[in-house]
């Protein structure tokens, strides 16, 4: 389809204004938009990135990646990151392929437009003066001829009526009409010319100027056109591109979410949590029908728990073993007994071998425990936990703290780790090695005994990394032994040696040298082993997380040191002689007082240092000597 708009639309010069105006107010629109869909992509592309970094797994989490869910969810944010980044590759070809090069065309298209339409007005001022020209020699020869024929008209009046007298106004009349008649001649003359030169003119700006420069504007209309073409044929690639790469992270997530294995994850959670103990036996029957009145100490109420057990209405199965049992099984240290001088210079403020004390039995405190209410409870569970917080320590490096199933599997994962380690040390050696033998073959690329220190080091790194290898496979393998006499010793029968517990101190000093085997409650199940001190540091967060939240114990009395005491041990506190404190909890018969000073500091301090006064609640003044 050929036309010209020179020829075909020669009389349309202000339509094709307003045409071409409104075609590049479109274009303006056209870049607003891309420039808009760009934005819209980038912040997609930003509030996808939010997202994933606002639910991705934190780190040192480790359950999170054990599990498949938990793996697949996190594929699946990875994939998100993806997908945001393909987002963000779109916003960045639309803004600069689209947007930047719309906005640098639509300011060249205006300047062309304006030339080109001001080259047509240029032409159609030059056509209208030559018309104007035209019309004004026209005008001129019409009035030229109307005057000379009025002049021929009087000079032939005159010529017929003249008198004697009259012969020199008739040749007047005469010459006048002649004159006229001549500039007649001369503005037909006029008249032809500018008539040639404006038909000349208007030919030209029909057949020539125009078509020349209404073409050069429908090729700019032209190429307006195809340049929108070409921005949304660059608009649809530019998301074609990223369309594989998209399918691509849905792909992933949908197999990510394929890989989901149910079975797996809830056998992964008995691989985590199972302890490796037997389920407890049956509970013997006691006799409470006969009156017998025992003597009441540690043994005694291990063997005789179901009075407790009686008041708590709870089984063992639903206590928290781990730490009760060893705060039962923990000795606490006595207090030091009081100096012989109560002069400074004579006293010794930390002794280091008290003599023996008195201490309360614990089948009383336990008793208070479970017969008292909720906040005597705690006061008293907090009683328990004094004498642990006075001998706390690490856990042990053979995490022999641990249940024997969990044990092995974490020397396991421990052994895992040390061989890659050393696998990486090889490595580095072998490299080392080489590198090595390179400069003593060419002494031009390095010095070879710069190397030296660190095979040394490397070397050093090779031997701990080894010994430590060797030290946790033998604790595997006594945790793997273990693990097969606790087994052999259940399928023999559960509960306590009735041997193993006598009265009085003796019973915890026996019951932490038996095996982990016949450490049970007496329904068979599982206590703590000798290092249950040692593990109660690391739990003891958790112990005080049941008491963190009540509110601190009010004052009972105060009280006055006698002599300086210097607390050294945790949960003590170090006072001066003649100090005044406030008195929080009286001596359960451990030799131990609980104060407190200025609200803040908190502990325990021998009740032999102290004079103890109460309040009006108890009579008269007590004093501990």
């Amino acid at each position: 389809m050929n036309c010209n708009w020179g020829t075909e639309l020669w009389d349309q010069f202000e339509n094709l204004e307003k045409h071409t105006s409104w075609g590049i107010d479109f274009l303006e629109r056209y870049t607003k938009f891309a420039k808009e869909r760009a934005d819209i992509e980038l912040s997609y592309a930003k509030q996808i990135r939010s997202l994933s970094k606002k639910y991705h797994p934190k780190r040192g989490r480790e359950e999170e990646s054990r599990y498949t869910w938990c793996l697949a969810f996190a594929t699946t944010l990875q994939q998100l990151n993806e997908l945001a980044a393909q987002k963000e590759d779109l916003a960045e070809n639309l803004s600069s392929q689209i947007v930047c090069e719309l906005t640098r065309y639509t300011q060249e298209l205006k300047a062309e437009r304006k030339t080109h339409f001001q080259d047509g007005r240029r032409a159609q001022q030059h056509i209208e003066n030559s018309w104007k020209q035209l019309e004004s020699s026209k005008r001129r020869f019409e009035r030229d001829c109307k005057e000379a024929e009025r002049a021929q008209h009087i000079s032939d009046r005159i010529d017929v009526d003249k008198m004697d007298g009259e012969k020199r106004c008739s040749l007047k009349a005469r010459q006048t009409a002649q004159q006229k008649q001549q500039a007649a001649e001369d503005s037909r003359k006029e008249y032809v010319a500018s008539l040639n030169q404006f038909n000349q003119d208007q030919h030209q700006h029909y057949h020539t100027l125009v078509p020349v420069i209404y073409q050069r504007i429908q090729d700019m209309e032209e190429r307006r056109i195809e340049r929108i073409c070409e921005a949304m044929h660059l608009s649809a690639e530019a998301e074609r591109k990223v369309l594989p790469l998209v399918s691509r992270c849905l792909d992933a997530m949908i197999d990510a979410a394929e890989s989901i294995q149910p079975r797996k994850d809830t056998h992964h959670v008995v691989e985590v949590y199972k302890s490796g103990f037997d389920p407890p036996g049956d509970i013997e029957f006691q006799d409470y029908s006969a009156t017998m009145r025992r003597s009441i100490s540690e043994s005694s109420y291990l063997d005789n728990r179901a009075e407790g057990r009686r008041h708590s209405r709870k089984l063992w199965p639903f206590l928290r073993k781990t730490k009760l049992l060893t705060l039962l099984s923990s000795p606490r240290q006595p207090p030091p007994p009081p100096p012989t001088s109560p002069s400074p210079g004579n006293i010794d403020s930390s002794p280091q071998s008290p003599p023996p004390s008195s201490r309360e039995p614990i089948t009383q405190r336990l008793s208070d425990l479970m017969s008292s209410g909720s906040r005597t409870r705690k006061q008293c569970l907090r009683n328990l936990k004094r004498g642990l917080s006075l001998k706390l320590g690490s856990s042990p490096a053979d995490c022999s703290h641990l249940p024997p199933e969990q044990r092995r599997k974490k020397l396991q994962s421990r052994i895992n780790n040390i061989n890659q380690d050393i696998q990486r040390e090889r490595e580095q050696r072998n490299a080392l090695l080489k590198m090595k033998e390179v400069y003593e073959q060419s002494p031009q690329m390095g010095d070879a005994g710069s190397l030296e220190p660190r095979l040394e080091e490397v070397k050093h790194n090779l031997q701990k990394l080894e010994e430590e290898l060797r030290r946790n496979q033998m604790w595997l393998s006594e945790a793997d032994n273990s693990f097969s006499d606790h087994s052999n010793g259940q399928s023999g029968g559960c509960g306590l040696n009735s041997q193993a517990t006598t009265p009085g101190s003796s019973s915890l000093k026996q019951l932490e040298k038996r095996s982990p085997a016949s450490r049970e409650s007496p329904d068979g199940s599982y206590t703590e082993d000798h290092n249950a001190e040692l593990h109660f540091k690391s739990r003891s967060s958790e112990f005080d997380d049941d008491f963190d939240d009540e509110e601190p114990l009010p004052s009972i009395g105060t009280c006055k040191s006698l002599y300086p005491f210097q607390g050294q041990n945790e949960g003590t506190l170090s006072m001066v002689e003649g100090e005044l404190l406030s008195v929080v909890e009286e001596d359960k018969g451990d030799g131990w007082t609980r104060v407190r000073r200025n609200l803040e500091e908190e502990g325990y301090v021998p009740t032999s240092y102290i004079k103890v006064f109460l309040d009006s609640s108890t009579k008269g003044a007590m004093t501990y000597t």
